[in-house]
């Protein structure tokens, strides 16, 4: 798996950086591959071979505004938890577990760190934790039908967006464009920094309770779902995908299996006696059994128990006529080695979670 980390390396690369700048502007301009045509500008050929083939093969690409320098894994040196870049004479403490370094990206402030690190063996399930995310309440809750337990995250995240769309709101009003874009960059730092700790404590759990995780596959919800104009600004602010990829990314380090279920009618199906109940906001009643509960924790455990996973079907499992074009989603078409593909919010991190084969069915 390859992951990108950003550390902060405190040295002055002004001068390389404008010279990298002028190499990508030849690079456009002139789509040269050959770090002989830009040897006067003065950059280490290694450096600048990186770039021109970066630039040289962008064909979309029209203005540069900025240029990072591009070192490749033959002119780094990684010993003993430091890394070492001889044509910068730049040294860097990296005391991470990893395989090998790919490539390092530098800017002003930052070294951009791409590596590749082992993953842990995958761990047999023995029962499953149920997520449902929410935009309102807690920002996840989990159903353990292992051990017969339900756990409340991020209950800090619906103040926080209330608290920042007044604050931004105000800002509007008064046109201060530089403060509001300030404000809407620590709303998304704060709101990042809950998603990495609830992906943690939900993965390091299940790890720990060899339990694999469902979730649901909330594909286009945004577009599907009837949203009143005061609960809009809640439905747009949600992370849940930035949830989704940092839950899988970390699970595929530790050796956890995810999976993806089909959301219809968990929030509204009674997990109990499996019949249509009735939820008012945030309580659910069943009016054949009697069962009353929290919407959310039955919505978890129906998560937790559902078969139904969810697969992008092929191209053939498709209508092809009239208003019958839909996507065709069942658990007959599914299939082994279907991938989710996604990245983990960091700069050239790569990803790709398999998904599991039908499974064996946990209904009791």
């Amino acid at each position: 798996m390859i992951l990108t980390y950003k550390i902060k390396h405190n040295q002055d690369f002004l001068t390389e950086l404008e010279m990298a700048r002028k190499i990508a502007i030849f690079a456009l301009k002139t789509k040269s591959r050959s770090s002989k045509d830009v040897k006067d500008i003065g950059l280490k050929s290694s450096i600048s071979n990186q770039i021109l083939k970066k630039y040289s093969s962008n064909k979309k690409l029209k203005k540069i505004n900025s240029v990072k320098l591009t070192v490749p894994g033959q002119s780094i040196k990684f010993e003993n938890y430091k890394i070492k870049i001889s044509c910068l004479k730049m040294e860097i403490d990296f005391e991470k577990d990893i395989e090998k370094i790919n490539q390092i990206e530098i800017d002003k402030e930052f070294a951009y760190i791409s590596c590749t690190v082992k993953e842990e063996e995958k761990i047999e399930c023995e029962g499953w934790l149920g997520i449902d995310r929410n935009t309102t309440g807690h920002c996840a809750v989990i159903a353990d039908n292992k051990n017969n337990k339900v756990m409340f995250l991020g209950k800090a995240a619906q103040h926080l967006h209330k608290k920042y769309g007044k604050i931004r709101k105000k800002l509007q009003n008064r046109k201060k464009l530089k403060k509001l874009k300030a404000i809407k960059r620590r709303e998304s730092n704060i709101q990042k920094n809950i998603n990495h700790k609830i992906s943690k404590k939900i993965v390091n759990y299940a790890k720990n309770n060899k339990c694999g995780i469902k979730l649901e596959k909330l594909k286009g919800i945004r577009q599907t779902t009837k949203q009143a104009k005061s609960f809009k600004y809640s439905m747009n602010s949600w992370a849940y995908f930035q949830l989704e990829q940092f839950i899988e990314y970390k699970a595929q380090l530790a050796g956890v299996s995810v999976v993806y279920v089909d959301p219809a009618y968990t929030s509204q199906t009674c997990h109990k006696c499996r019949r249509l109940g009735n939820r008012n906001g945030k309580v659910f009643k069943c009016p054949h059994c009697g069962y009353t509960s929290h919407a959310d924790v039955n919505a978890s455990w129906n998560i937790s128990y559902s078969e139904k996973l969810w697969v992008e079907p092929n191209p053939e499992h498709r209508a092809k006529s009239g208003s019958c074009q839909r996507q065709v989603y069942s658990p007959r078409l599914m299939q082994k080695g279907v991938c989710i593909k996604g990245n983990t919010d960091i700069p050239q991190g790569a990803m790709a979670t398999q998904m599991q084969p039908t499974l064996e069915p946990l209904w009791l």
